[in-house]
């Protein structure tokens, strides 16, 4: 991995601006909306625009990249996410907040489809895994960082808007300045909704849900934190920290579910994160610490999930479709991640803080419980040929889309290496 990085340093350098930018601004909003008084209703809406964008945008700028091209499209859209920043400060309205977030989301998706495209052509088939580990560490490094940076200033301000704005403005130069020549986006065959969830229910199920899931945690994750009580430190401490715990948890738990039968590992997963989270529920208003620990097992529960989800879904799909699926997999998972904020706002509307792990909880009990009745329906595939599991951050297109290519390539290099065996004995 240090040499992927070492490679790739510029690039990597330029996602670890934009994710400490990202992490600080998603964050802030949370924080500034509870200072504001905003209801809690309006501010899941606000914080699910930003996912309505990035959906929308996965699907806007690689026309637009068709047309104009990846430099310009990737100034623009580091101008655009640069300034939309600011405008949160300027008009502290929610529905002027919900544009502003939409043309984030897609601002940051065009970013992250640029900038993943650029590591994509890069790597070697040898490579790519290495890549990929590494882009997911500095990712998820740089989103946990970002909410350390809420303690720079008070968040009634404008200074930590202004800090967003530099971080995002930042981020592009080193990308820009890379030699690289433009990467090219080619479009794969499209496996639809229908055919995924004909081919593995379960995978298609559990991804949209667990999408929802996610959404609401990192889009409603600092008003829960200050609606429970939490100081803005304590506040940045605790979305940092769930972070880190969906980043150390990614490896061993892919680890398992790479050993041993995937549904059973999902729904041992899943329902052990539903039980903290109801423990979060119960807890809620104890010490910061409680909730510091429990949140971080949580997520560490969680967030891998849609590793695990997308692996499953490989398991019942041919090479040829896995990549395919990568687009299908981001629809699912992003119109569940739009949903999330939404509904997290209702539950906290309508139990309290407590509300927030419920929300979480409930939908992790709905995952196990299909999981179950779906290993009731058919047997599992043999382990041999369980299609390996790539470590993933919640999904970018290009992100997603590389490790199918990865889950491919590996899984071919598995059955490579058991034909020769078997030709060998």
């Amino acid at each position: 991995m240090v040499a992927a990085v070492r490679a790739n340093w510029a690039l990597l350098v330029g996602v670890l601006m934009l994710m400490l930018g990202h992490g600080l601004q998603g964050t802030l909003l949370g924080v500034r909306a509870a200072i504001e008084h905003f209801p809690t209703t309006l501010t899941g809406f606000v914080m699910s625009a930003y996912y309505l964008g990035f959906l929308g945008g996965s699907a806007i700028v690689p026309n637009l990249i068709a047309r104009v091209g990846h430099v310009r499209v990737f100034a623009a859209l580091g101008s655009v996410s640069s300034t939309t920043v600011l405008l949160h400060a300027v008009f502290v309205d929610p529905a002027t907040w919900f544009a502003i977030r939409f043309l984030t989301g897609v601002a940051l998706c065009g970013l992250f489809i640029t900038a993943e495209s650029w590591l994509n052509s890069k790597a070697s088939n040898d490579k790519r895994g290495q890549i990929l580990s590494a882009y997911m560490v500095i990712q998820l490094g740089g989103l946990a960082g970002g909410q350390l940076l809420l303690n720079l200033a008070p968040p009634s301000g404008y200074d930590l808007f202004i800090t967003v704005s530099v971080l995002l403005s930042v981020a592009v130069v080193p990308m820009l300045l890379t030699a690289v020549p433009a990467p090219v986006i080619t479009a794969s065959r499209r496996v639809g909704l229908r055919s995924l969830y004909q081919a593995s229910p379960l995978g298609a199920m559990a991804i949209f849900s667990i999408g929802i899931a996610h959404g609401g945690l990192y889009g409603l994750g600092a008003v829960f934190a200050r609606e429970a009580g939490l100081s803005v430190a304590a506040v940045s401490l605790f979305m940092a920290l769930t972070v880190l715990g969906g980043m150390i948890f990614q490896w061993p738990i892919g680890w398992l579910s790479d050993r041993f039968d995937r549904r059973l590992v999902i729904t041992v997963v899943t329902c052990l994160a539903g039980a903290t989270a109801l423990v979060a529920a119960v807890v809620v208003g104890s010490a910061p610490s409680t909730l510091f620990a429990l949140f971080f097992l949580l997520a560490g529960l969680s967030l891998p999930m849609y590793s695990l989800c997308v692996a499953h879904a490989n398991d019942y799909l041919s090479a040829d479709d896995m990549v395919g699926a990568s687009g299908t997999l981001l629809l699912a998972n992003g119109s569940g991640a739009v949903l999330g904020p939404i509904g997290a706002a209702a539950a906290m509307d309508l139990f309290g803080a407590a509300g927030f792990p419920l929300f979480i909880g409930a939908l992790h009990g709905i995952i196990g419980a299909f999981a179950l009745w779906r290993m009731t329906r058919r047997a599992a595939p043999p382990l041999e040929e369980q299609a390996p599991t790539v470590p993933l951050p919640m999904g970018g297109p290009v992100t997603t889309n590389l490790a199918q290519v990865t889950a491919v390539e590996q899984s071919s290099e598995v059955s490579t290496a058991e034909q020769e065996l078997t030709e060998a004995a």
